[in-house]
Order: C-alpha cells, then sequence, then structure tokens
C-alpha cells in the first residue's frame, strides 16, 4: 500500500513545475472563455456584467501562461510543439496578439451596450487569436 502511495505522486507534473504552471493557467483561460462564450452562442443566459467580468477575468490571464514557457523544453508531456522553442519570435508575436485581442474584448464591455450582438466580434478575435496560436504550437 505504501508503495502505491508513493507511485500515485509520480503520475502527474510537479505543481510547481512551469508545465503544470501554465497548464493551469490554459485551463482556467478555458473555463473563463467557455462561460462568457457560452452566453453568446445561448448554453447560458447573457448577463452583461457577468460577461464583462469575464472578459476582464480572460484578459488578466492571458498576460499569464507565457511566462512558464521556459527557454528550453523541460518535458516530454505537454502539448505544446517543439516549434515554441524554436520559433520563439513568432510565439511571442501571437501571445501579444491574444493579449492584445482580450484588452479589446474588455475596451468593448466599457464602451458599447452590452449585448450578445456587441459581444460577438470581439470575442470571435480572441478566439480566431487562440485558434492561431493552437494550429502552429500545439499538438492536439
Amino acid at each position: 500500500m505504501a508503495a502505491a502511495l508513493l507511485l500515485s505522486g509520480c503520475s502527474g507534473p510537479d505543481a510547481d513545475s512551469p508545465l503544470a504552471q501554465r497548464k493551469a493557467v490554459f485551463k482556467q483561460m478555458l473555463k473563463t472563455s467557455e462561460d462568457i462564450g457560452g452566453m453568446l452562442r445561448g448554453r447560458l443566459p447573457f448577463d452583461g456584467p457577468a460577461f464583462a467580468a469575464g472578459a476582464v477575468k480572460l484578459d488578466a490571464l492571458s498576460h499569464e501562461p507565457w511566462k512558464h514557457f521556459p527557454a528550453v523544453k523541460e518535458s516530454e508531456h505537454t502539448s505544446a510543439k517543439d516549434a515554441v522553442w524554436q520559433k520563439q519570435a513568432r510565439f511571442q508575436t501571437l501571445a501579444r496578439a491574444l493579449e492584445t485581442r482580450t484588452g479589446e474584448l474588455v475596451v468593448a464591455t466599457e464602451q458599447l451596450q452590452l449585448t450578445p450582438a456587441n459581444m460577438i466580434p470581439p470575442m470571435n478575435n480572441v478566439e480566431d487569436a487562440c485558434d492561431a496560436c493552437h494550429k502552429e504550437f500545439r499538438d492536439h
């Protein structure tokens, strides 16, 4: 039984590792994006203030995962392609594009009436920025 307990602790990445930290941020980003995107697609009732708060949260999160990508690939157990480390300039360009798009989403929540019709275009831009990076840099 003691051996099983010891081995169970070896099943995942160290919680303090860059891999675990960026995975945690990306999971939070996904959850937040799914919640506010769900409001725009009718999966959840649209709530303007909650949507705006979600946009602010997503914007803050969009600045976080990049600091958890070390200069050298640290693990083979990652969904990140080797291109992340081979094409750092391009990776950083796409990271900044996402940050820009989430910032624009926040601005839209502040300047436009909070309706699904008004929030769909800036949210689509955020999702397009996510997709662009995933296509180049993530193994699915």
